[in-house]
Formats: structure tokens, sequence, C-alpha cells
């Protein structure tokens, strides 16, 4: 259907447009999708056997949707995924502030002009990109903000009555007629003002100061909601809750694959940056591992959530702190180390909400400890068993580290060192290439030294060597009591 030869009701009587609600136009063009095989949430992962499914049985059921779940999980973008499902274009009544359908107008305005123009009656054209709007729920949120309120001045500059529907300023909710329309963080919203959304989700009505005025919208409402708001700040009112068609409950990456995928799509780096500084697989888990241990840290509350955002902001930040090492060197290009994860503290302690014992540690240390435990079960997984480890005599190598470091007073690794004095501070400490060469003898020669000190960190982690920070860096050492201890 070709719409720039369309600008009239009775050229679209002639065309093959056939109209229908937006819900029905959600559902066909889902059903088109999935019996053509074409790919519909792209960019949401992890939610392939759980939410999506959900979600599209939601659809085909014409339902409302309430997306249930804690800070940063994709809820949202779920949400403007859906624009995706509509028509590429619907016409308008033009000038008409609620997109009226040409085939049903609900305005008065709209009916006007079709009694006044018939056939002859201008139409425009809307693009499914037009068709999303978005709140976010705050305690000031008024009635007026979303159904709409008597304008006075309109009344007085065109003197009407306010008997006179056209006084009438249509809210958001009405001028998404057609549309989706998404509120955030529904708990937020007032009790009163949720109780306004009553007639609109069930019958269409919209009351505005004393006009009964029959609008039978036709909306797609998508709603979502913070587990913890439900006794923080306030919870979505039981009448409000029946109305809605379906509540789907979303969660975290339920892998580290996953969760280094979003965190790769999500992250905002310069082109520049990822041709110039490689960064180890090693070092992507490490990111992730730091947010698993978060949402299960008794520093944290766990009520509260750990936003996948947390990854994000550490991701980028480990790679502007590589990027300000190499500048400082006046190197052309490098690899990120694991020294560099001391600026990814920032992008921790701002994304958690800590409990008591948290506030007591101080969140830097809490930040630190997380950064720890990830290193701790990591290297369990690639390495060794910590208990195991601790079996004198059966693992050489590692005790051969310790020796090392009893026979040299300290290994200084400074957060501005050169590659080239990087990578012979490393190679001096000669058990940490023993023990990579048994236990990860496929490692990369760009990622050996990530690996290299990977050993020395996890080695603190597990008393067998200290580690202390000074103002230009890090320095390792023997553990006294470590070794008092064997």
């Amino acid at each position: 259907m070709n719409i720039s030869k369309i600008g009239t009701l009775g050229e679209l009587k002639a065309s093959v447009y056939t109209p229908r609600s937006i819900k029905d136009e959600l559902r066909k063009n889902l059903i088109s999708k999935i019996e053509q095989s074409e790919p519909i949430f792209t960019s949401v992962h992890g939610y392939e056997y759980t939410v999506i499914p959900q979600i599209q049985s939601a659809i085909l059921a014409r339902h409302n949707i309430n997306l249930l779940g804690l800070r940063g999980q994709a809820k949202t973008r779920i949400a403007r995924t859906l624009v995706s499902l509509l028509d590429e274009y619907i016409p308008v009544v033009s000038g008409s502030q609620i997109n009226d359908d040409p085939f049903n107008p609900i305005s008065k305005y709209a009916k006007e002009q079709l009694e006044q123009h018939g056939d002859d009656t201008p139409i425009s054209w809307m693009h499914r990109d037009e068709r999303f709007f978005e709140k976010l729920a705050t305690p000031d949120v008024t009635v007026a903000d979303l159904i709409g309120d008597v304008d006075p001045i309109k009344a007085a500059n065109l003197k009407l009555s306010y008997d006179d529907e056209r006084v009438i300023h249509y809210g958001m909710i009405p001028r998404a007629n057609r549309c989706i329309f998404v509120i955030n963080e529904l708990p937020d919203l007032q009790a009163r003002i949720q109780v306004s959304l009553f007639n609109i989700l069930q019958e269409g009505d919209v009351q505005i100061r004393g006009f009964q005025v029959r609008l039978p919208l036709d909306l797609q409402f998508v709603f979502t909601a913070n587990p913890e708001d439900y006794t923080n700040r306030g919870s979505i009112v039981t009448p409000l809750k029946d109305r809605i068609g379906s509540q789907i409950v979303t969660h975290y990456p339920r892998s580290i694959e996953i969760a280094k995928t979003i965190t790769e799509q999500e992250a905002q780096i310069d082109d520049s940056v990822k041709d110039g500084i490689h960064v180890p697989d090693l070092a992507k888990t490490l990111i992730e591992q730091i947010a698993v241990e978060a949402r299960k840290s008794d520093y944290i509350d766990t009520k509260s959530g750990v936003s996948a955002r947390l990854s994000i902001s550490a991701y980028e930040n480990l790679l502007s702190t590589a990027q300000l090492r190499i500048l400082k060197n006046g190197e052309k290009s490098g690899v990120v180390r694991l020294s560099d994860f001391q600026g990814i503290i920032p992008s921790i302690t701002g994304k958690v909400e800590l409990v008591y014992e948290g506030e007591q540690e101080g969140s830097e240390n809490v930040a630190l400890i997380l950064i720890g435990e990830a290193i701790k079960k990591l290297f369990s997984q690639q390495f060794i068993q910590m208990r195991k480890l601790s079996k004198e005599g059966e693992y050489g190598e590692f005790e051969a580290l310790v020796q090392w470091f009893i026979s040299n007073p300290k290994l200084e690794i400074g957060f501005d060192m050169s590659e080239v004095d990087y990578i012979e501070a490393l190679n001096a400490v000669g058990p940490l290439s023993n023990i990579l060469e048994k236990y990860q003898p496929k490692v990369s020669a760009k990622d050996k030294n990530f690996y290299l000190e990977f050993i020395l960190w996890a080695m603190v982690e597990n008393g067998k060597l200290d580690k202390s920070r000074m103002s230009d860096g890090l320095e390792f050492a023997d553990n006294l009591l470590g070794n008092l201890s064997r």
C-alpha cells in the first residue's frame, strides 16, 4: 500500500487498508513473525525460555501486561521492543489530538471533521516509532497529567462554555490512543491516581471535571514494578492488579555467558578503544562474577537487587582505566590488567544498597571484598579448589610460589606501570609461569600476563600471600601469618 497517495478518507476506503485495534495489530504481527521464524526480541538476552514465551502468550491473549522484577532486568527495554510488532503506519484524522481512527472516530473534533467533509476528510499517517508513550510514576503525578483537565485559557480564547467538551485538555493517556503506553514503577503512583486507571483499563470511560466523556480508548498498557516498592514506597492497589491481564516476573541473567553478551551489547565504548585495548575473556568473566557475588552478599540488600548496569558501568570504567594508563605511558595499544580493576570501584559503590553490616564496613571495602570473592570463585573453577591448595606437598608449584616470596622481599605493580616494566615484573616471579602452564596451558600470549597477575591476587584471597595498597600501585609480599600456620 502506497501511503503517499492516500490523503483523504475516500482514498483510504478505496485502498486495501483494514482497521483493527492495537491489540489485534500486536497479535497478528506476532503470529506472522513466529510463522516466518523472524526474530522479535533481538536485543533482550536470557529470557528465551522464561519471560519471552509469557509475553508472547499475553499478546496472543490481548492482555495488558505488568512486568515485575528488580532493577536492571530489561523491563523497559522489553516494552520498547513491542513497537516492532505494530503496523508500520496507521491512518489518523489530521489534526486530531488523540490519534482518531478515520473509520471509528471518538473525539468531538474528529466526528465534526467527518460530518463536514465526508470522504474528503484529510488524513495523515503515523509511524510505529511515534506510537510509544512512557511515563515514570512519581508521587507528584496527577490525574490531570494522565487523564486530562478543563483548560480555562482555551475556553476564554474560543469563547466556550465550561459545558462544551472542547474545553477539555487531554492528558497523556488519551493522547496515546492507539499506542503502547508504559507506566514505569507503578507502585510509586499514588493510590488515588491508580484508581483513575480502573475504567480506562476495563470500560474506556474517562471523567474529567464532571464531564462524563465516553472515550473507548484503544491502548496497549505495559506497567513495570519493582517488588521492593511494595513495602518501601507503595503498592499496586488490588482492583488495578485485577484489571491487568498478565503479570510476568523478570530475572537476572542465569549464566555468565548471557551476562557478558548483555554487557558488551550495552556498554558505550568507542571503536578506537575497542580496537586499541585487548580485554581477556577472564577479565570479562570476572566483571560478571562480581555482580553475581554482589547479589548474594551479606553486605548488600538483596531485596533491592543489583542491576545489570553495575556490570555495564564496571566494564566501561575498566576500559577507561586501562586507556588512561596507556595514554600516560605514550603507548598505542595495550591489554587490560587485573590492577586496572581498582578503577571499577566507583561503578560498584554507586550501584548497590548496603545493609547495616555493609555500611559499617564501608562501601569501598565492600567493593574490594566483592572483587576478592569473585577472584576466589573463578580461581577455583579455572585452577584448583582452595581446600585442596592447603594440602602441603601435593601442589608443589604453588608452594614454590610462596617460597619465592619468602626469598624475595616484595613485588610491586604500579597502576601506571609501562607494559615493558609490567611484563618484566611478572616474569621475574618464575613459579607463576609454571602454574599457568600446568593449569591453563592454552592461554593465548595476549592473555598470559592477566592470568599471571590473577594467580597472585587469588593467592592473596586464599591467605597464602599478602597484598597492600600503595599510593601508586600494589605490593605483593609473603604472608608471615600464613607461613607460620603451615
